[in-house]
């Protein structure tokens, strides 16, 4: 996802430095020419489908699972790689929404690296326990944006094939 996300911005901003550099290009870029208008309003549709912060919270979403199970199976570096994944993802959508930063500030400087160091610890024991305080990290930064109705928990089933 994230490798197609870049593929497109490259491509975009490629296309955007070989056009003619006037105010007012509006020429047709893209597969059958979907980004259309002036350069300016090409660049917010680029914005538009990197989205906001609900993409991020998608991708999220996705990798929170997978580190659950990771840590069911004790499959330690597969859930080291998703928490790398998790953090790219955060400061990725941090960017475009920086206005989230303060929210996700205890977040990112205290619950992952805890979680980073249960995992380094190898004790499916001790991830159990320091998951559970993760989830509650990912709750409380829901709270802080006023949306406390979002309540994450540990997953139920498995949406992957992944498996150790």
């Amino acid at each position: 996802m994230k490798k197609l996300v870049l593929a497109i911005i490259t491509l975009a901003l490629f296309q955007f430095c070989q056009a003619p550099q006037t105010t007012d290009s509006t020429s047709s870029h893209g597969e059958d020419g979907w980004l259309t208008g002036t350069n300016e309003e090409k660049f917010d549709e680029i914005a538009h489908q990197l989205g906001g912060f609900s993409k991020t919270m998608v991708e999220v979403s996705y990798r929170y699972s997978e580190l659950y199970w990771a840590g069911m199976d004790e499959n330690w570096g597969y859930a080291e790689h998703q928490i790398e994944h998790i953090i790219e993802a955060m400061e990725d959508g941090l960017k475009r929404r920086p206005v989230r930063a303060e929210s996700a500030e205890t977040f990112m400087e205290e619950a992952i690296p805890a979680i980073e160091e249960i995992i380094e610890q190898k004790d499916k024991e001790a991830f159990i326990i320091g998951f559970r305080a993760f989830t509650s990290a990912c709750n409380a930064c829901h709270a802080k944006e006023g949306e406390s109705y979002i309540v994450i928990q540990e997953p139920l089933q498995r949406l992957s094939p992944v498996r150790f």
